[in-house]
């Protein structure tokens, strides 16, 4: 079945791409030599030379979108993705070709094209693995360039400080140095196929309930040290081409037409080259979003196209500042090679990305519980009974832009939308079957699978089997907020049934962010999937079953329950504050001119200031079900020797061992306690070590500390300071589990 899916999907691709190849080949679209095809020029001095020819007309064209599918009318050059912004033939500027693509490009099959869902981001951030993240952006990048576009509008790295964010499995975690080096390198895999990367969504966007109207209010110092440090870190890495404002307002102004934003820190504490281009709807002015710093809204040209014109002719908007926007758009399409490498659409390498879904998605699986050693499943295993969660179907994805198609369509049929939003982001599962899966790696044993429906019947499956395992899931979109972290009612029930049932129980979650477990202390094992991917039943089996050992460590914390978060309710936005989608098949084509019109704002304090997840737990001595950088394997691991060697990079060197039978490889994490008078929370992250080992083999690890990840930000003199006094350095395997530690003073 698998075979003849893949067989048609790329017989699909090759018919796509053959009937525009010819047309699109670099020769056919860009014969001319201009004075900027020398690429030996910088690409600064080549977007001068391009700007020198440009008309008023032709500036103003880059600056805003051309429309999108859904909510407004698409020229016939677009590509069909969610934003557009036009070719200028004359001078040889191809188009910018964008597509959503999060986890996979999205609106693939349901276009005709095939694209690769992979891990969801939250999920593969749990691997802590830079490398398999710029594995995980190239191949992002080749699909989109294969499809035909070049700019990702991915790039999530807004931390959790809201874990019920409907985006939140869209996003990296809750700490700015993981999420940063890991988003970083998704974008340089992105960049490194001539395609624009994106950052977003920039900044403080963390509810996606009133997303339009909302004020993040919130300290210059916590947002330095929270969502921006992780920005800054990313673009670091990245070099992205693009940086996407968001819909939130920011202590009282817009994000996409905030000059503290965009101007003061991002262009000139972060010395950002590239452009900013709105969020889908997100420009809410002409004048004051380009004094600013926004270069390009999309998807429309409500107000970056005649007003935006207008302001110029009229001396309102300089020509110096629209030659600044349109430079940067010209320089980003020159640095990432777009220019010398155009996009020629071709068949993706179907196989290729399945193998390394499944790959990232073998790092990402994190093992929480396994009393007794109940996993992995052994030969001694006979029977096997899986329950719930449509695991003889497929796996579950996350809904909205980011929504990768199914090939071959859904594996379980969408429940019927209430409103238009629910029409757009419905409900996806990927058909990678959990119970073909294991029975594939289990051939000798006995694998069933019942729906859960009935209690009776899963309880009376369950207790005939050696092993039971119930699928459970949590499915979050953008556009709307979980209401909590529990899973449903029935699920509970479900799972409370089956271990009371079998005492070997396995609790399989397939949720985009944390959930809480009033069962835990009944299940004998808990494997936390997240949305795992297209071959992400493929990839659980073999960590089941011991194929592959589990490496993945938590990227968020799971709290016990909503009532330990920094914010128990979620602030939900009042009614004149919301947009109304309306009922399926409503006239939506009015929705972007209210979004630009600007909702009545309600406020959220995030008082927490710099307690972000772990430090949030940390600094109000509240426990927690699993901890930050939490995750066990099927091997144990000691650590000893820690040294310190203070400098402007701080040395941090220790062994760490394999103290089991198995080859495993551990996630070694250190964080430093900074002196009290830093008013910092308990302890940070300032590095880790993915170090590889066989049974009884030591290693000696030095993870390298530079000065920056142990400064604070100062907002009295605008400046990162290293405070002086005692740091500690701490090392182990998880943020609570810190066996070494060793104090210096600087």
């Amino acid at each position: 079945m698998k075979r003849r899916i893949v067989q048609s999907l790329a017989l699909t691709a090759a018919l796509f791409a053959a009937s525009s190849a010819f047309a699109q080949l670099p020769w056919m679209q860009r014969a001319k030599h201009y004075a900027w095809s020398d690429a030996s020029l910088s690409p600064d001095s080549r977007a001068d030379l391009v700007i020198k020819e440009m008309t008023l007309d032709e500036k103003i064209s880059l600056l805003h979108g051309q429309g999108m599918p859904f909510f407004s009318n698409a020229p016939s050059e677009s590509n069909g993705g969610a934003g557009y912004t036009n070719a200028i033939p004359r001078l040889g500027i191809p188009a910018i070709q964008m597509a959503d693509s999060a986890y996979g490009v999205t609106r693939g099959a349901a276009a005709g094209r095939y694209s690769t869902a992979l891990p969801n981001n939250l999920g593969a951030a749990s691997s802590w693995d830079p490398e398999a993240a710029f594995e995980y952006g190239a191949l992002i990048g080749r699909e989109l360039r294969d499809e035909g576009y070049s700019m990702t509008l991915g790039g999530g790295v807004n931390l959790a400080r809201e874990p019920r964010n409907g985006r939140t499995f869209e996003y990296q975690g809750e700490d700015p140095l993981l999420a940063g080096t890991l988003d970083g390198n998704v974008e340089k895999g992105v960049q490194s196929v001539h395609i624009i990367g994106d950052l977003k969504h920039y900044a403080i966007n963390d509810q996606e309930s009133g997303r339009n109207a909302v004020n993040a209010n919130i300290s210059k110092r916590a947002m330095r040290e929270s969502d921006l440090r992780a920005f800054e870190i990313a673009l670091g890495i990245s070099n992205a081409g693009g940086v996407m404002c968001s819909y939130n307002r920011v202590n009282g102004d817009f994000a996409c037409e905030n000059s503290y934003l965009l101007s003061d820190v991002l262009k000139k504490d972060f010395h950002f080259e590239g452009f900013v281009l709105s969020d889908w709807g997100g420009t809410h002015s002409t004048v004051k979003a380009s004094h600013a710093g926004l270069d390009m809204e999309q998807p429309d040209k409500i107000f970056f196209g005649d007003p935006l014109k207008n302001a110029v002719e009229s001396g309102v908007v300089s020509q110096d500042e629209i030659n600044e926007h349109v430079h940067r758009i010209l320089r980003t399409i020159f640095a990432t090679g777009l220019f010398d490498h155009p996009v020629v659409k071709q068949v993706p390498d179907v196989e290729g990305g399945y193998r390394i879904a499944q790959q990232i998605a073998e790092k990402s699986i994190v093992l929480l519980k396994n009393r007794h050693d109940l996993l992995p499943l052994t030969s001694a295993v006979h029977s096997v009974v899986l329950i719930g969660g449509h695991a003889d179907v497929g796996v579950i994805t996350g809904g909205g832009s980011a929504q990768v198609d199914a090939p071959g369509g859904s594996a379980v049929p969408a429940p019927t939308p209430k409103n238009m939003m629910e029409a757009i982001i419905h409900r996806q599962w990927l058909p990678s079957s959990p119970l073909r899966a294991l029975q594939a790696v289990m051939p000798s044993a006995k694998i069933s699978y019942v729906s859960g429906d009935d209690l009776q019947a899963a309880a009376a499956a369950a207790k005939s089997a050696d092993v039971a395992i119930v699928f459970a899931y949590q499915w979050e979109s953008e556009g709307m907020d979980l209401s909590t972290l529990d899973l449903s009612d029935d699920q509970n029930k479900l799972i409370e049934t089956v271990a009371a049932a079998n005492p070997k129980s396995v609790v399989v979650l397939e949720t985009g962010s944390p959930a809480t477990m009033p069962w835990i202390d009944n299940a004998a094992a808990v494997v936390e999937a997240w949305y795992p991917g297209i071959r992400g039943a493929e990839a659980l089996a073999n960590i089941l079953t011991g194929a592959v050992n589990p490496t993945g460590k938590l990227a968020i914390t799971f709290p016990k329950s909503d009532a330990d978060l920094p914010h128990p309710k979620l602030v939900l936005p009042p009614p004149e504050s919301e947009i109304n989608f309306g009922a399926p098949g409503a006239d939506i084509s009015n929705i972007m001119s209210k979004m630009a019109k600007g909702l009545p704002p309600f406020q959220t304090y995030y008082d927490e200031g710099l307690k972000v997840g772990y430090k949030w737990y940390d600094a109000e001595k509240k426990p927690v079900l699993f901890p930050f950088g939490f995750g066990l394997s099927y091997t144990t691991y000691g650590y000893s020797g820690l040294s310190v060697t203070p400098g402007d990079s701080t040395a941090v060197s220790f062994t760490v061992r394999n103290t089991g039978k198995r080859a495993g490889t551990e996630i070694a994490e250190v964080y430093a306690s900074l002196p009290d008078a830093s008013g910092e929370p308990p302890k940070r992250l300032v590095g880790w070590a993915r170090v590889d080992l066989a049974p009884g083999e030591s290693k000696q690890i030095s993870v390298p500390v530079s000065r920056d990840r142990l400064t604070v930000f100062d907002e009295a003199s605008d400046s990162w300071k290293l405070v002086p006094g005692e740091y500690v350095i701490r090392v182990g395997g998880s943020s609570q589990n810190l066996p070494l530690q060793k104090a210096v003073s600087f």
